[in-house]
């Protein structure tokens, strides 16, 4: 349901003008039942001018009749003319100035990490150009050696459930084209949410194809029993000479 321009305004005109009910009032400026209560009782919108929803062509005063006479009726905006048929202007999401300079930055994270994004996507969820984004897919962009992938949702361009939404699409719109994803690609493709119950991914493989796993109870070297066990301290106790022969003396000594 539509609602009136300066709604706290206009309830404090309804509040101090008519006898329609805090419920009604309410509901027909989208504030809450107390709210307009504390309006009336001074606590709430102190100090501000009330809005003649009658002068303003919002309201009609047999609409404020209907309303004083009958508790339960809803009070309905004035239909306008002027306004019908118009639409929300369709085009790309405004960015404020402070954070477009964050903005290629985020392009090349979309890119790199959701390549399965399309340049409308991309667009319209940061609010770019197709020019920008196609400049940095082919790394032709005037500043791609000083620019770094950043998540658009740490920069503030774009709320996690948009990003996880664009990509849901994605990957129903892959689905449905019969292509096949790999791990890392479907990991991609779902939402944070999805992403974190699922398991972690094996690194190595588990089971190769005549490589058989043991332990180190099972050698597979078997032991001789008939060897000789050497000890080490008999290499330092070398015999000093054989038999009954004798060393020459040196004649020095």
């Amino acid at each position: 349901m539509a609602k009136p321009l300066m709604a706290k305004a206009t309830a404090v005109w309804l509040v101090d003008n008519t006898t329609i009910s805090f419920k009604q009032i309410a509901d027909f400026v989208g504030m809450h039942e107390l709210e307009v209560q504390g309006i009336a009782d001074g606590d709430v919108a102190a100090g501000v001018k009330g809005f003649d929803p009658i002068a303003n062509n919002q309201l009609t005063q047999d609409e404020i009749d209907a309303a004083q006479n009958n508790p339960l009726h809803k009070l309905k905006l004035k239909f306008n003319a002027a306004a019908a048929g118009e639409e929300k202007r369709r085009g790309p999401r405004y960015t404020p100035l402070s954070k477009r300079q964050d903005r290629p930055n985020s392009i090349l994270w979309l890119v790199k990490f959701h390549p399965e994004l399309s340049d409308g996507q991309i667009a319209k969820l940061v609010g770019t150009t197709k020019p920008t984004i196609q400049s940095i897919r082919e790394r032709t962009h005037w500043n791609i050696a000083n620019m770094q992938p950043i998540d658009p949702v740490a920069l503030g361009l774009c709320k996690q459930s948009e990003l996880d939404a664009i990509v849901q699409k994605a990957a129903a719109k892959k689905a449905a084209e019969g292509g096949v994803m790999s791990d890392d690609e479907r990991r991609k493709l779902v939402s944070t949410e999805q992403s974190l119950e699922m398991d972690a991914a094996p690194k190595i493989p588990t089971a190769i194809e005549g490589l058989e796993t043991f332990s180190l109870s099972d050698d597979p070297v078997e032991e001789k029993d008939d060897e000789p066990i050497i000890d080490a301290d008999s290499f330092f106790n070398l015999p000093k000479g054989g038999g009954d022969e004798e060393e020459d003396e040196d004649p020095r000594f």
